[in-house]
């Protein structure tokens, strides 16, 4: 953990103290409420999949997945995004029609239990697959996560519009399959940040409300180690954007190359990151262990 405090106050210059002056505006979502920012929200990773990188093959028995969510709920998470599909460095895609055959006997279930015991908790849905999205709709699902940020379906932005769904847009270089192979930048900040105010403009002129919009600049996707902590150094900037932001590092290979840990035992750099997302204007982050 000493490590990990020397190199962010050193050599990345990431902040420690002073929190970013001025409100994060809230989320509004498809029933008409408002998740507000005044605190913190979190995110609890529920992964439907055989080959995620941390959890791969954990949760595809439909009873353990739904009791991993009640347990995430429980202690905590705001939101529970599922994904069907893997989305780590090297993954091939998944088809639409696999992803709803994950996913949908775990929602099924988990929708009207969540209702009942944990009311305030939000599903999201991690997925770049208009079909993937229309199809469980109907089941009830409250915002999209999409790493594409609506660039790898054309449809997806506008079926996001029409069901009054918030979305997630995440700035990916490339696809998982090839986003690790030499990614560059002149100059990773401003190229994310001009990325992501982009998006949202598209996403609007899409008629996705900007209300509904939420910004990630995709740790780990598409970005060296240099590149994740120089990004990780300049939050300031893409919190200018006025979106609320969402920052994923939990578990991330890039904590792993500077602590010498894996899985698990990479929770404790994954908070001392979210303390500092926090000081500097971060609505949301997405963890695999939310207590």
């Amino acid at each position: 953990m000493m490590r990990v405090a020397e190199l962010l106050m050193s050599k990345y210059r990431l902040p420690t103290a002073s929190p970013i002056s001025g409100s994060i505006p809230p989320l509004l979502l498809p029933d008409g409420q408002l998740l507000d920012f005044t605190c913190p929200r979190i995110m609890g990773i529920l992964n439907i999949t055989p080959d995620s990188f941390s959890d791969g093959g954990c949760f595809e028995d439909v009873d353990r997945a739904v009791e991993h969510a009640l347990i995430m709920a429980s202690d905590g998470a705001d939101v529970i995004d599922i994904g069907g599909e893997s989305t780590r460095p090297g993954a091939a895609a998944v088809p639409a029609d696999e992803q709803i055959r994950r996913i949908e006997p775990v929602l099924t279930i988990l929708r009207p239990r969540l209702a009942q015991a944990h009311p305030r908790v939000r599903i999201s849905i991690d997925t770049s697959s208009a079909e993937v999205v229309h199809a469980l709709i109907r089941i009830g699902i409250d915002m999209v996560n999409d790493v594409t940020a609506g660039h790898g379906d054309p449809a997806m932005l506008s079926v996001v519009a029409q069901h009054g769904l918030p979305i997630v847009l995440m700035h990916m270089r490339g696809r998982p399959r090839d986003m690790q192979q030499d990614p560059r930048y002149d100059d990773v900040v401003t190229q994310v940040r001009d990325f992501l105010a982009q998006s949202m403009e598209r996403a609007a002129k899409a008629g996705i409300d900007p209300r509904r919009i939420m910004i990630d600049p995709g740790i780990g996707f598409g970005k060296t180690l240099e590149h994740n902590w120089r990004l990780l150094g300049g939050l300031d900037q893409l919190v200018s954007l006025r979106a609320p932001l969402l920052l994923g590092v939990s578990r991330k290979r890039f904590l792993a190359s500077l602590c010498g840990a894996a899985g698990a035992e990479l929770d404790g750099p994954t908070a001392h990151i979210t303390a500092l997302g926090v000081m500097r204007g971060v609505a949301m982050f997405r963890v695999h262990d939310v207590k």
